[in-house]
């Protein structure tokens, strides 16, 4: 038989908004990283041997600096996939949360959760509004606040400009656009930077509500991990 929205048991959510908090500060240092060897880039210029890349399938040996971009880069990527695991895990856990606070189913399926951030135009706003839908569901009384809007629409800089989150080009590439244009590549790079430091505040502040939400309305009993974690984030 199908359970109502009031029988759902409450998802513990401090583990999950700790692992996403660190891996969303990993990945913001990562890529203020990159933006630092790309203005290095730009300002040591194009060595004497040219470009990277020289056509024609021929690549000269990399320069000390460029081999060490080679290097963030990739830590960067990595990081940026570890952040994306943990931040969808916090996702599920408050989306569940939100739906026993309110009584009521949430309004995008759970198919969304994870693919609302890759299929073309839904992705443009379903995130956002799976995290306002959590918001509303726990706190209808309260208003959106301001961190999950600067998330999205810092978000939205660093996805949709071609040298950002979808960049799909080589690093050598990137390298030459650091040499030619570095300012595109710092719009970017400061654009995801600020959307991972708000998303840690959004993260915070609705880990927060959901724990006094819990802790309040539903009484949760001595040793559940929701109550002993009540006031982890109340600082927000």
């Amino acid at each position: 038989m199908k359970k109502s929205a009031a029988q759902y048991a409450p998802r513990p959510v401090r583990g999950p908004a700790l692992c996403a908090v660190v891996m969303l500060g990993i990945a913001g240092v990562a890529w203020a990283l990159r933006a630092v060897w790309q203005v290095r880039l730009a300002v040591a210029g194009v060595p004497a041997s040219g470009l990277p890349d020289q056509g024609e399938g021929r690549h000269r040996p990399l320069t000390a600096l460029e081999n060490s971009y080679h290097v963030v880069s990739a830590v960067g990527d990595v990081a940026t996939l570890f952040c994306a695991a943990f931040f969808i895990m916090w996702l599920w856990q408050v989306r569940d949360n939100a739906r026993t606070l309110s009584g009521h189913p949430p309004r995008y399926l759970g198919i969304w959760v994870y693919a609302g951030w890759i299929v073309p135009i839904v992705n443009l706003w379903f995130p956002r509004g799976i995290v306002a839908d959590a918001f509303r569901g726990s706190a209808p009384d309260r208003p959106l606040p301001r961190s999950v809007n600067v998330w999205w629409a810092l978000w939205l800089i660093g996805m949709l400009t071609d040298l950002g989150l979808n960049y799909s080009g080589s690093t050598d590439a990137m390298i030459a656009r650091a040499y030619s244009n570095v300012s595109t590549l710092l719009v970017a790079d400061l654009a995801v930077v600020g959307a991972a430091i708000a998303a840690i505040v959004m993260v915070r502040t609705l880990t927060a509500l959901q724990l006094e939400r819990f802790a309040t309305d539903l009484r949760t009993p001595s040793g559940d991990p929701l109550k002993e974690s009540v006031g982890a984030f109340d600082q927000d």
